[in-house]
């Protein structure tokens, strides 16, 4: 049982749930306590011991469920071989023997295969493909393509090369039980594909993610498919979950810096110079700032979302955010991705503010005269957008006077860099006043620019 579970933690982790060295042994002494002869209070035990959300604890019964449920072999035997056999036996006299039938008995001479299968023992079949399992590595199964290979290994473990002598031999010797023995080989095949199905499916899930998300995350987002679009939206919330792991702890811990000798030796005077008492020169740092400047307008309506989600994510991560969206004016929205999840968050956003006509210069204009005071020269200003304006007055100037008043200023541009100053495209004249200029066309060169500004306050 002991290697069952740690095969079950790995297939937990596969679905999401996080298990750690800690919680697998907690799980290990939550079993030994309760036993495993009771199926439910079993799930209930590793539920309790390994999910830490509703959504884990989702994930984790399903992966349960499927974990323990074990593919049975059919036993189904052809019409054919029945009708044969009741003639056979009307034929045949009464003293005949009931292995020459092909009923009965095993006959003795077989591998312990052949004589498993001819006593249709489902549990003993059932426990060896388990055993064969573990012993031919399922665990380790990744792609669809390995399918038959650990197929192979699985009967090869189970003793298929005798079984196929003893086949051979029966079929020159008894024609009957050899059928029956086919027969049943053919059910066993089947329950190892269904074996071997179960484990791709419990195993080889987080490579198949990993593999679809390492897609997602060089896809450009602009042109997502409407049916990628949830999964998407699921790898920023990955994204932004990893920002927060990332930087949330460390900015809570106070940095002690390097220890000042003088003043731990002037501290420890009383004791002969021996330092009971130390003290740290620690550094100073200012409290970090972060205005973010978002475009929802109709020509970037595909990423806004995803930009709005890892906004959501800086409230979480540094304490002094403010947060502005814009089409063709400009609203502050701090309050909102505060208050609400990202999914309300960004409903009530666009629904104020999404999908109009961009005007970059008019929405300038309602920064400046409303929001200006919220730079400092320890502030930096994240903007968000393609620098499309539709061919009006992009009011450069204002953002000019941004970047003067604040320590730095940040463009994250979704389009490709050939496409910047083509059409109405007013990018090279912003890029003058930026310090940074970013093309974040993918997912992972969003997580890139987010994690490289918010690494500058840790």
């Amino acid at each position: 049982m002991r290697e069952n579970l740690h095969r079950f933690f790995r297939a937990a982790r596969g679905v999401g749930v996080h298990v750690s060295p800690a919680e697998s042994i907690d799980a290990m002494r939550a079993v030994a306590q309760v036993g495993i002869s009771d199926r439910a209070v079993l799930r209930d035990a590793l539920l309790l011991t390994l999910a830490k959300s509703q959504d884990e604890k989702l994930a984790l019964g399903d992966c349960f469920d499927l974990f323990f449920s074990r593919p049975e072999p059919r036993q189904d035997q052809p019409e054919t071989n029945n009708d044969d056999a009741s003639q056979d036996t009307d034929q045949s006299p009464s003293s005949s023997s009931a292995s020459e039938r092909g009923e009965g008995q095993p006959p003795q001479g077989l591998g312990p295969l052949a004589q498993m299968l001819l006593s249709q023992d489902r549990n003993a079949i059932a426990a060896a493909i388990a055993s064969a399992s573990g012993a031919a590595s399922l665990s380790d199964i990744r792609y669809s393509t390995q399918r038959g290979i650990f197929s192979s290994r699985i009967l090869d473990a189970m003793g298929l090369q005798r079984l196929r002598d003893d086949l051979d031999q029966l079929t020159a010797t008894n024609p009957a039980l050899a059928e029956r023995l086919r027969a049943a080989l053919d059910a066993l095949r089947e329950a190892v594909r269904d074996t071997v199905s179960q484990g791709l499916a419990l195993y080889a899930r987080e490579e198949a993610e990993n593999l679809r998300n390492e897609i997602l995350r060089n896809a450009p987002l602009a042109r997502i498919e409407r049916r990628q679009v949830a999964e998407m939206r699921a790898l920023i919330r990955q994204i932004a979950r990893r920002l927060r792991e990332r930087y949330s702890k460390p900015r809570k811990r106070q940095r002690r810096g390097h220890l000042d000798v003088r003043r731990t030796l002037r501290r420890n005077a009383a004791w002969g110079g021996v330092p009971f008492l130390t003290a740290w020169k620690r550094k100073h740092r200012d409290r970090p700032k972060i205005v973010a400047i978002c475009d929802v307008s109709g020509s970037v309506a595909q990423v806004s979302d995803f930009f709005l989600l890892l906004i959501h994510s800086l409230h979480e991560v540094v304490d002094d955010v403010r947060s502005f969206a814009f089409s063709s004016h400009l609203i502050e929205v701090s309050d909102v991705l505060e208050a609400k999840s990202p999914e309300e968050a960004m409903a009530e956003i666009m629904s104020k503010v999404g999908f109009g006509s961009s005007d970059y210069g008019s929405s300038l204009v309602d920064f400046e005269k409303d929001f200006m005071s919220a730079l400092t020269p320890q502030t930096t200003v994240i903007v968000l957008g393609d620098a499309r304006s539709n061919n009006l007055d992009p009011r450069a100037d204002i953002l000019r006077r941004i970047s003067e008043r604040s320590k730095r200023l940040v463009w994250l541009n979704p389009e490709g860099r050939l496409a910047w100053g083509f059409g109405d495209s007013e990018m090279p004249r912003y890029a003058t006043f930026c310090s940074v200029v970013r093309q974040c066309a993918t997912a992972q060169q969003l997580e890139r620019a987010v994690s490289d500004i918010v690494a500058t306050y840790q």
